[in-house]
């Protein structure tokens, strides 16, 4: 069994490769900001109820996913509120359970994700639209991704599109 751990910064196409991939492998697929969404309906996001809420409830579901032995994708952007002690948290739960966790970097050139980050699908999940805001996080957004564990596989999403990208993660799972 697998966790698919598919990171990116924001517009990077998380979402939309993470369900081809769902579609095409029966993978259950976990949307970061299912939870976000839920926690920032009563606490400010970065708050510290926020955060540790967020993570706590990341936790318990993926955990419980381990568990049970469901294949799982979840979609994540390394950012500033996220503890340092979350991922290796995570992948430490489901070494536990006896499951593999396979890393899948996404990225995106400047230009394009600014691109994209104003599309209109993009407000649906409360998803980050600002782009003057974007360039202020964008420094404190790459360290964060600078620390995540070593990608199994990498794919730069503003020349592959998400189908090819899709097709290269489903040959990395096996």
């Amino acid at each position: 069994m697998t966790l698919l751990l598919l990171h990116g910064p924001p517009a990077s196409g998380k979402l939309t490769i993470g369900r081809i991939v769902a579609e095409r492998t029966g993978f259950a697929l976990f949307h970061n900001h299912l939870v976000v969404d839920a926690v920032t309906a009563l606490f400010p996001f970065g708050s510290e109820p926020f955060v540790r809420l967020r993570e706590a409830t990341w936790l318990a579901l993926l955990g419980e996913a381990a568990a049970a032995g469901r294949d799982t994708i979840f979609t994540f952007a390394p950012e500033p509120t996220v503890t340092q002690a979350f991922i290796p948290t995570l992948a430490e739960a489901w070494h536990k359970a006896g499951r593999r966790t396979l890393v899948v970097a996404l990225t995106i050139d400047v230009a394009e994700q600014e691109r994209r980050l104003v599309e209109a699908d993009r407000r649906a999940f409360g998803k980050l639209t600002d782009v003057e805001l974007l360039r202020g996080l964008r420094s404190e957004m790459a360290a964060c991704g600078a620390v995540m564990p070593p990608a199994d596989l990498t794919i730069d999403t503003g020349n592959v599109p998400p189908d090819k990208a899709a097709s290269r993660i489903v040959a990395a799972i096996g």
